[in-house]
């Protein structure tokens, strides 16, 4: 069986506080967009993984993939072995979700395969336990995120009638270090206000507090993001704590770039909403 785990953007992020438990309250809005990877898994008398497409840093055996099987076998002892295949293509390192959207996907993937019965609610719990933006892949539709991000309330975003053109700088922004260098705080207007309204109105209201941060360790973000509004973005934000960055357009109206004129080098995928 075959699934097309898909990546997000977030627009707007504040970081509120920093908790007890050493993670940081955030407000977000995750949207999801669609570039995607493939992942399919076959019957195998014992589990594997075999990873294809951009090569995936680290050791293999902390995938999510392979956690999410793992954290299921617990509960499910008579969940049979299986080869996970895992072709990589949404950039790496890039604040777009993708780990996290494979490793949810492999919970949607076991659970309709192997007929275990958990419903949404379930599934996001089993997902919280992979990572905090996990759960946001099981319910994949426009949402506002709370705690660590796995609060999760639907919230309507209407993008019809705009692109999305994806910058991918090829920078790895470390969260850790990201996190490190913001300051937290709680005030100014709440995102679930701001993005009720028009798009046009987001560009001084709609921040993402890791732009600041990241923009100082790697000046050439704050360029991307000056590049796309100068070539006529409405909306143009850092994603996540970055390095990817997104101009929202009006439909149609996404510019031409040529990465051989431009003094950084980077990878462009243009979205229809």
């Amino acid at each position: 069986m075959v699934v097309f785990p898909n990546c997000k953007i977030n627009l707007g992020l504040r970081i509120l506080r920093k908790r007890s438990d050493g993670y940081h309250d955030l407000e977000t809005v995750f949207y999801p967009i669609a570039i995607k990877d493939v992942l399919e898994i076959t019957h195998a008398t014992e589990l594997n993984f075999t990873a294809y497409g951009s090569p995936i840093p680290g050791d293999a055996q902390n995938n999510l993939c392979l956690k999410a099987w793992q954290l299921l076998k617990k509960d499910f002892p008579t969940l049979p072995s299986v080869h996970i295949h895992l072709y990589k293509h949404i950039p790496i390192g890039a604040g777009l979700g993708g780990g996290s959207s494979d490793g949810a996907f492999m919970l949607l993937l076991l659970n309709q395969q192997f007929r275990l019965g958990l419903e949404t609610g379930k599934l996001a719990d089993y997902a919280a336990q992979l990572g905090s933006d996990c759960p946001f892949f099981i319910l994949n539709t426009p949402s506002l995120g709370g705690g660590r991000g796995e609060q999760l309330q639907p919230i309507p975003v209407d993008l019809k009638g705009y692109d999305i053109l994806l910058i991918d700088p090829k920078v790895h922004v470390s969260t850790a270090e990201a996190f490190s260098l913001c300051t937290p705080g709680d005030n100014g207007p709440k995102i679930k206000t701001i993005i009720q309204q028009p798009v046009e109105a987001w560009r001084h209201d709609l921040t993402n507090d890791f732009e600041e941060p990241v923009f100082r360790l790697h000046p050439q973000l704050r360029d991307i993001k000056t590049l796309l509004y100068e070539k006529a973005a409405v909306y143009a934000s850092l994603t996540g704590s970055g390095s990817s960055l997104f101009g929202i357009y009006k439909k149609g109206a996404i510019p031409t770039l040529n990465a051989d004129s431009l003094p950084f080098h980077f990878e462009k995928f243009e979205l229809s909403c």
